[in-house]
């Protein structure tokens, strides 16, 4: 038996039978014998007690039968038209009559709780393998939550850092490229200037070639691109190649590999083994060879 429900029935039940019965024996034994009120007071409650024993009985079964609750709550009913009947007929407390007056329908209503708390009762264990469910759900959810913000934090320091070191790249291209414009711009007056263009002409003016008297050259900045290095040495001290020489050695160098060699890798073989030759010539023999 549940104790947090089943104690506080029992205690009104008792209550309830013990006041009904001393009613019924104040109140027709003015009337009739009291041993004749006695007997109805203990029917009024024997006939409430047997419909709640055999309803409990029901109940432990999982079975329950309506025509029981009827007469249970009639005896119920019973009980409290005696108690209010009672209340309204004495001289005297009559308000504290008609305040006990319910407790048999109290003592009903709580055994109807009762029976609800054993319907939904649970035993020991599955308690506790529902705590254990709620525990484990909490816990994940707990270590959900730590790892979330752990990853929000880490993803905030990095992205800190990205935006760190992108405003100082920015700042360093922006320096870079503050200072070439600055150098392409002094080297752009250099070659705008008359007097500049003048004076380097001048001092030019012996080693250029094809200078024409009377005409001023127009002095020209370098133009820097990509160029492939060639021996100096070699070109001066190399002889001149005939035509048939040289197709015979670009075939020789590129069928030096498998497959045979680009026309860039060729040219640059050609030129380290120190051979000398225009890059026109270098390019029609390569055509000569691969045709």
């Amino acid at each position: 038996m549940a104790r947090p429900t089943a104690l506080p029935a029992v205690a009104v039940t008792a209550v309830s039978l013990v006041l009904t019965l001393a009613v019924v024996v104040m109140w027709l034994g003015a009337a009739m014998p009291w041993p004749v009120a006695l007997v109805v007071g203990l029917g009024i409650d024997g006939g409430w007690l047997a419909t709640l024993a055999y309803e409990r009985r029901l109940a432990a079964q999982g079975d329950h039968s309506t025509a029981v609750t009827v007469v249970g709550w009639s005896f119920g009913l019973v009980a409290t038209g005696v108690l209010v009947a009672h209340a309204l007929t004495v001289e005297a407390d009559t308000g504290a009559w008609l305040a006990v007056s319910w407790l048999p329908l109290a003592a009903k209503a709580l055994w109807l709780v009762h029976g609800m708390w054993e319907r939904t009762a649970l035993t020991p264990s599955a308690l506790g393998a529902i705590r254990g469910i709620q525990q484990d759900a909490r816990d994940t959810a707990a270590v959900a939550r730590a790892r979330l913000r752990a990853e929000a934090v880490t993803e905030e320091t990095r992205l800190t850092a990205v935006t760190v070191a992108g405003a100082r790249v920015a700042r360093v291209q922006a320096r870079t490229a503050a200072t070439l414009a600055g150098a392409w711009s002094t080297l752009e007056d250099a070659r705008q200037g008359e007097g500049t263009g003048r004076a380097l002409t001048s001092v030019t003016t012996p080693v250029t070639p094809g200078v024409t008297p009377g005409v001023t050259p127009r002095w020209e900045l370098p133009v820097w691109g990509p160029v492939e290095p060639v021996s100096a040495l070699a070109l001066e001290s190399a002889p001149a190649l005939t035509d048939a020489q040289l197709d015979e050695l670009v075939e020789e160098i590129r069928d030096s590999r498998t497959p045979p060699l680009s026309y860039r890798e060729m040219a640059t073989r050609f030129r380290t083994a120190g051979h000398a030759a225009s890059e026109v010539r270098l390019r029609a023999a390569w055509k000569r060879v691969v045709a």
